[in-house]
């Protein structure tokens, strides 16, 4: 029964980062931290960017809960190791496929090609504002449509 527990700890971390990300994408990115962020909307100079310390300090969250719930493992293990899930998920999902930040792999997936449509016109602008859809793994029905 303990195992259910811990994945449902997981799972619903996965849910609450999806979610706490995709406020603070347009809350705070896209608000007081943007002399941040901004460096994801230009283009790349480098390998690096401004904008990656935001992992880095999930980064750092994560292995902290882990650290802290490591005895038993208790729940701090578990949404640690849920947030670093996400991180697992935002990689692949954000800096791979969507960013090429390695060799893109080709996809005939309409949630992947939705997920990307809809972040290419979060990038359309290079600006603050205006801006659309913030999240990572959830979009606007409109960018699923078999005819885009």
């Amino acid at each position: 029964m303990q195992i259910l527990i811990n994945i449902m700890i997981i799972m619903g971390t996965l849910a609450a980062m999806e979610a706490f990300s995709w406020f603070i994408h347009k809350y705070l990115f896209h608000g007081p931290l943007w002399f941040i962020h901004r460096t994801h909307h230009q283009p790349k100079s480098g390998w690096f960017e401004l904008n990656d310390i935001f992992s880095f300090l999930f980064a750092f969250l994560s292995i902290y809960l882990m650290w802290l719930g490591r005895s038993e493992p208790d729940y701090r293990f578990w949404i640690g190791a849920g947030i670093s899930v996400y991180g697992v998920i935002y990689f692949i999902f954000h800096d791979w496929f969507i960013h090429n930040r390695f060799k893109s792999f080709k996809t005939n997936n309409p949630y992947l090609l939705g997920i990307r449509r809809a972040h290419k016109i979060h990038h359309k602008s290079m600006h603050k504002l205006p801006s659309e859809e913030y999240g990572l793994l959830l979009a606007s029905k409109k960018y699923f449509r078999k005819d885009k």
